[in-house]
């Protein structure tokens, strides 16, 4: 037999053994994913959101965008486990789907992280990838079948997010005009304001919550890191305080659960407020006795406690939220209240994919995304530090290494320096750093200086006034 001959015929074996192998796959593919929908129950899902649900499965997102979920067979074959296990490990770096596989299932407001991410991937075409079709040909998204998924988007935020007073071509934008209002007890809030700038919560009676996260200057300190008790640094960039209601946990790293828990660390934090105990704080308080009066009307059966002192101060930090930015103007129809180079940087913000992390009303708080996802932004850095590892420093998974909870960007011209380890200095350096570690592009100097104006709009308004 001729050599060409051997070729021919050990390309057709393999051409063969190829299109068995992705048979055999696709008929695995079949029945996991019929199994799957026989033992799912939509909880009163309306159409649109059946027909997502069934296309995520079908699709076979499931595979490398939620853990656990069953392999094909080829996952255990040596070589193929390895680099399957390495692209689960970096698909569900970028977008772990399983809880808007389980908002959908329970029919309830899917996330407008989730939503933003959705819409991007589908816009670029970017899922799923091509080396994934290798092996499930019908895993490729029809026009039809992206057409449907964007569709569902625009419902779950037409249903859930969008604020009627915005203009009709941005209704469905990712980002919207804070217009949430938050129900409080207006006696808490007013003993939580007291509170929120009494020294006395700290060891020495120097610090205060308004120490580290004024309200006069964006509710943060601009510093570095915070001065605490004793003239102590700390290891971390405070983040605002302002808007902190709408963040789905607080602190960087997410550690406290909502405002209250939050309230808790700092004064017993050895290097921050550095109070000792509670018990030593409550002391002090109840020798002011107007202060405990107003303790004993309000928590009749507490009192003063570590309990009533971080629920007042949650109370009151509920109240911090700054509406009425000349872009939330904007958004409702105003023109004039964005100059074109603004409106211009709006549009870079957009196409830069911003908005799929910094998304909502406040632009930010609702994800912990990781630093550096385009590019090794701690390798470029140096100097690894504990803070460093960001959300796995309370899960201990390592998939939320050097993960971090987004930062909002209202009210952000004021609150330079950036990021966790206040390593961009200014707005402009921030801008041109996450483009580089977080979207992969390197913004031109022009780009940069319109989306820095464009971020300039963003400040808002706390008890009538635009903040400075």
């Amino acid at each position: 037999m001729k050599k060409s001959s051997y070729i021919a015929c050990a390309i057709s074996v393999g051409v063969a053994g190829y299109l068995a192998t992705v048979y055999a796959v696709d008929q695995g593919d079949e029945t996991r994913h019929k199994n799957y929908l026989s033992q799912t129950n939509l909880v009163k899902a309306d159409p649109l959101s059946q027909q997502a649900f069934n296309i995520f499965n079908q699709n076979g997102c499931q595979y490398c965008h939620t853990k656990n979920s069953e392999m094909p067979f080829y996952a255990d074959v040596p070589g193929g486990k390895q680099l399957m296990q390495r692209d689960i490990d970096h698909a569900l770096r970028q977008f772990n789907i399983s809880m808007l596989m389980g908002q959908v299932q329970h029919n309830t407001p899917v996330s407008q992280v989730e939503l933003a991410k959705l819409e991007s991937v589908l816009n670029d075409h970017a899922m799923p990838p091509k080396q994934f079709l290798l092996m499930h040909w019908r895993s490729d998204l029809s026009k039809q079948e992206t057409n449907t998924l964007l569709d569902w988007v625009k419902q779950e935020r037409r249903q859930y997010y969008s604020d009627p007073l915005v203009s009709s071509e941005y209704q469905n934008d990712a980002v919207q005009p804070i217009s949430a209002t938050f129900k409080v007890d207006q006696a808490k809030v007013q003993l939580g304001e007291v509170l929120y700038h009494d020294t006395r919560l700290s060891g020495d009676n120097t610090v205060a919550c308004s120490t580290c996260h004024s309200l006069t200057t964006g509710g943060v300190d601009n510093l570095k890191t915070s001065t605490g008790i004793n003239g102590s640094k700390g290891p971390i960039n405070a983040p605002t305080v302002f808007n902190s209601v709408f963040n789905i946990h607080q602190f960087w790293d997410g550690r406290a659960s909502d405002l209250q828990a939050q309230a808790g660390g700092p004064p017993m934090n050895p290097i921050e407020m550095g109070a000792g105990s509670w018990t030593n704080i409550i002391k002090k308080l109840d020798k002011d006795s107007a202060l405990k009066a107003q303790f004993d009307a309000i928590y009749p059966q507490k009192g003063i406690s570590e309990y009533s002192i971080t629920n007042a101060i949650a109370e009151f930090e509920k109240t911090l939220v700054t509406p009425n930015s000349p872009f939330d103007k904007f958004l409702k129809g105003d023109k004039t209240a964005l100059t074109t180079k603004e409106q211009q940087g709006y549009a870079l913000f957009k196409q830069n994919k911003c908005q799929t992390c910094h998304s909502g009303q406040v632009m930010g708080g609702l994800s912990f995304e990781v630093m550096g996802l385009k590019d090794d932004y701690f390798g470029d850095r140096g100097n690894i530090t504990d803070v460093d590892s960001g959300r796995f420093n309370v899960t201990k998974d390592d998939n939320d290494m050097h993960r971090f909870k987004v930062p909002t960007l209202r009210n952000i011209a004021l609150t330079a320096p950036y990021f966790h380890d206040a390593s961009a200095k200014t707005l402009e350096q921030a801008v041109n750093d996450m483009g580089l570690y977080q979207v992969g592009v390197k913004l031109s100097p022009d780009e940069i200086d319109k989306i820095t104006a464009y971020l300039k709009t963003l400040t808002g308004e706390y008890n009538g006034k635009l903040l400075q």
